[in-house]
């Protein structure tokens, strides 16, 4: 399911989400002129390097969650902190969010590296800082509503509670990470989207806006 837009209004501009989204965007284009398998390496998250050298390799967690491996893996990442972002961001304010953004991507890195800790293999991308996000709507905002585009044998239209929503996303990174499917840091997406969770009342008070 894919989702297109939520019934949730925001008061005022996601300013910050519009400035992830445009800093994401810049640091692809930087990619695609170096080399995409380069600069993961260079500035991608790998667990074994971190793991034997913390201090000196810290800096690729936050990197890493400004790159990205292709067209679709920007723009799925995107799209979702767009859709969800806006509503996160107006209830916890623009400074607040952009600090709760960046510690769910660490986060998120940390917990794919504690499943993989000798992985060689680079680890880049916004969807653990993606994930925080969308479990802090899952907290924040439960009983509003997701449209959503399904593919069965004809594309059509849904919608779902966000709660229900989410849950069933949040559900299925669980599934796939524990079948061990490659390809996809399934470990980072729930640790940010448990960080999202966990600590969405701490940045967004109950009552709080902007």
């Amino acid at each position: 399911m894919l989702p297109l837009y939520d019934i949730n209004h925001a008061r005022r501009p996601a300013l910050v989400v519009k400035a992830l989204v445009l800093a994401n965007a810049l640091a692809f284009l930087w990619q695609l002129s170096v080399g995409l398998e380069w600069s993961a390496r260079a500035y991608g998250f790998i667990p074994a390097l971190f793991f034997q050298d913390p201090l000196g390799q810290a800096y690729r967690l936050l990197t890493s969650m400004f790159l990205h491996g292709s067209f679709f893996h920007i723009l799925s990442n995107m799209w979702f902190l767009w859709v969800f972002g806006d509503n996160v961001e107006d209830r916890m304010g623009h400074g607040g969010f952009l600090l709760f953004y960046l510690l769910g991507g660490l986060a998120a890195a940390l917990a794919q590296g504690l499943f993989m800790p000798g992985s060689p293999i680079p680890m880049i991308g916004a969807s653990g800082a993606v994930s925080a996000v969308l479990g802090a709507y899952y907290v924040l905002f439960p009983r509003a509503y997701v449209v959503a585009l399904v593919f069965l044998i004809l594309p059509f239209l849904v919608t779902l509670p966000a709660g229900f929503y989410l849950g069933y996303w949040a559900l299925l990174q669980l599934l796939q990470g524990a079948l061990g499917l490659p390809g996809v840091a399934w470990w980072a997406h729930l640790g940010g989207f448990l960080f999202g969770a966990l600590l969405a009342r701490r940045f967004a008070p109950r009552g709080r806006r902007g």
